[in-house]
């Protein structure tokens, strides 16, 4: 380690996995020095070591748990829920024991006082006054009696594990003067304190390898360096750019690059001296001439003084979404962003990032799980299925096969049900019916016309967000309330028609020759591709209805169909009115009766 970099040795176990793991291997404290930005934070409590009161207490104020044999675990979010915890453990504790907040806190809760987890010396302090009080408690305690540290201690509690570590950024806590620093400032405040105390400064390490380059037998960008014996190396004019590749290189097995066989090509003259000298026949790979090609698009056949048409560039430029592999983000992008640094530099762009947006896609695996290769036999030919099931099957169950960015595997099952699907859309549209001989109701209208609002607006936040899988299966929904509105009297009405034409709207990215044929049938103008995207109306797309948890002393008692917008006595008289509600209610004294607009009736009784 004395040989990388300046020596230092920096840890971070409370914020990098691996150091995490370390340091309980060989017992060294870990303190956390960043919040937790999802605000969460977890409690075990001994039931013997509270009021037999604590649950309904906690259901009181807020707070969620369940109970586990002979513990309440608790869940905790936010700073206000666990002050809120804080204060009614600190009431009901009894001596001889302590409560834990692990997580968005850190504290130690006796009886006491509290102590918080900010320091090496904090941490030995909490283990040692944890393992006098565990020595009082018999048997279950062996994991705070063998820890050599507090955290150790806590990890031998699997209701913690998930809290213990994280590597999110956030605000910093237990750091001195940074306590309270947002993690997009921490960095260059602590960086501008180290320099300012003389203990060190900011320095950017590159570590590219250049495989890119040494894999490379042809094929790419050239490399326009010139190797002269009397000069070394020299770069090739600029009035001599670009350096073109031979058509006629041969490739032979030499396991060298086919270009330093070619005289033609290899041999040239020194630019300095005019003396004899060979060209570099090393090439880069094709992602080098990707990186900036996506600037060559918006003009290519701008014939200007710079690369690129500058009007078109202000209007297309920087790209709003790049999507590609994994591999794509410390490769192409790399050299990407290379590019867009030189060419902000030259004055030729004004931002500093090439791409606004990343999303990664996941890989599609075999039907074994596997990831496919030629060797597990696993491979799935997609032609295979286009010639049986038609290219809109494949482009559908493709996007239905799991998250965008996680991918799934292959399944010859599951496509045929995208294909049943289809089909039933198909047969929706096509097959005709007998306009119906009574009006439709104004609540069927409506209910028809919320449905497609509804689904417009969540299709098109799925797709917004690649969540193409949900996007399906919503208009898999709707494909379904249509065919059993299709026998209604709503048949044939504009709500109707609306319904159909935002339907096949919805389907064209996901099954554009299918789509295509339905929208013609609809009578649509060509194509349906140049169609605006369907737009819903907030109102209508809104939901009426909600489910109103109703809990008595903390457990679910029954749940509620109510109006979005009931008043807050009526939620309450229709909890206590709930028969389920009722028999567990009976007899017993009401003490606190609390409503959570939209989610939640809580009754505590006594």
């Amino acid at each position: 380690m004395m040989t990388y970099g300046t020596g230092a040795i920096m840890g971070v176990p409370a914020h990098d996995e691996r150091d995490f793991a370390f340091a309980l291997k060989y017992g060294l404290p870990v303190i956390p020095v960043i919040d937790r930005p999802d605000g969460l934070a977890k409690s075990l409590v001994l039931k013997e070591s509270v009021q037999p009161d604590f649950a309904q207490q906690l259901a009181a104020i807020g707070v969620a748990s369940e109970e586990d044999g002979v513990f309440w675990c608790v869940t905790l979010q936010g700073d206000e829920q666990v002050e809120r915890y804080v204060t009614l453990v600190r009431q009901q504790l009894k001596d001889g024991y302590w409560v834990d907040v692990v997580g968005r806190k850190w504290l130690f809760i006796f009886r006491d006082g509290l102590m918080s987890l900010d320091s090496p010396a904090a941490d030995a302090a909490i283990l040692k006054r944890c393992q006098q009080l565990a020595s009082g408690l018999g048997e279950g305690f062996e994991g705070v009696h063998r820890a050599r540290t507090t955290m150790e201690m806590l990890h031998s509690v699997a209701w913690y594990r998930d809290v213990l570590f994280h590597a999110e950024f956030g605000t910093m806590v237990h750091s001195g003067e940074f306590s309270g620093t947002p993690g997009d400032k921490a960095k260059d405040a602590v960086t501008r304190w180290l320099e300012q105390k003389g203990l060190g400064h900011a320095e950017v390490n590159y570590r590219l390898r250049d495989w890119l380059i040494s894999r490379q037998r042809y094929w790419g960008a050239p490399i326009p360096i010139i190797y002269c014996d009397r000069c070394g190396i020299v770069p090739v004019p600029y009035e001599d750019l670009p350096v073109l590749l031979p058509d006629d290189a041969e490739f032979m097995p030499t396991g060298e690059s086919p270009l330093k066989y070619h005289q033609g090509f290899l041999n040239t003259t020194c630019p300095k001296c005019g003396g004899p000298a060979k060209r570099e026949t090393d090439t880069m790979d094709t992602f080098m001439c990707s990186s900036w090609y996506h600037y060559a698009y918006i003009s290519p056949y701008y014939e200007g003084d710079v690369p690129f048409d500058p009007v078109k560039g202000k209007y297309w430029l920087p790209v709003d979404q790049y999507t590609g592999g994994v591999e794509h983000a410390t490769m192409h992008l790399i050299y990407t962003r290379f590019f867009t640094k030189v060419m902000r530099d030259m004055g030729l762009v004004d931002f500093d990032e090439p791409m606004l947006r990343l999303f990664t896609q996941g890989i599609i695996l075999g039907e074994d799980n596997e990831k496919m290769s030629k060797s597990r036999g696993n491979v799935v030919n997609p032609d295979d299925y286009v010639s049986t099931l038609g290219a809109d099957s494949v482009r559908a169950f493709l996007m239905f096969i799991g998250p965008w960015d996680m991918g799934g595997s292959w399944s010859s099952t599951g496509i045929e049900g995208i294909y049943r699907f289809i089909n039933r859309m198909w047969s929706l549209i096509m097959e005709k019916r007998e306009q119906p001989t009574e009006p439709a109701s104004a609540e069927d209208l409506k209910a028809l016309r919320r449905m497609t609002h509804k689904t417009i607006k969540r299709v098109t936040a799925d797709l917004q967000a690649f969540r193409f899988n949900t996007a399906l299966a919503a208009l898999m929904e709707f494909n379904n309330y249509l065919l059993k509105a299709k026998g209604s009297n709503v048949f044939g009405t504009e709500a109707w028609n609306e319904a159909l034409r935002s339907l096949v709207l919805m389907c064209a990215p996901i099954m554009p020759h299918v789509s295509e044929e339905l929208w013609e049938e609809l009578g649509g103008a060509y194509s349906v591709h140049t169609q605006a995207w369907p737009r819903f109306d907030e109102e209508l797309a809104a939901d009426e209805m909600v489910t109103l948890v109703v809990q008595v002393n903390g457990r679910v008692r029954a749940r509620l169909n109510v109006p979005v917008d009931i008043a807050a006595e009526e939620a309450k008289a229709a909890a206590l009115a709930s028969p389920n509600v009722k028999q567990y209610i009976a007899g017993k004294e009401v003490q606190q009766l609390i409503y959570v607009p939209g989610r939640l009736v809580n009754i505590v009784v006594r």
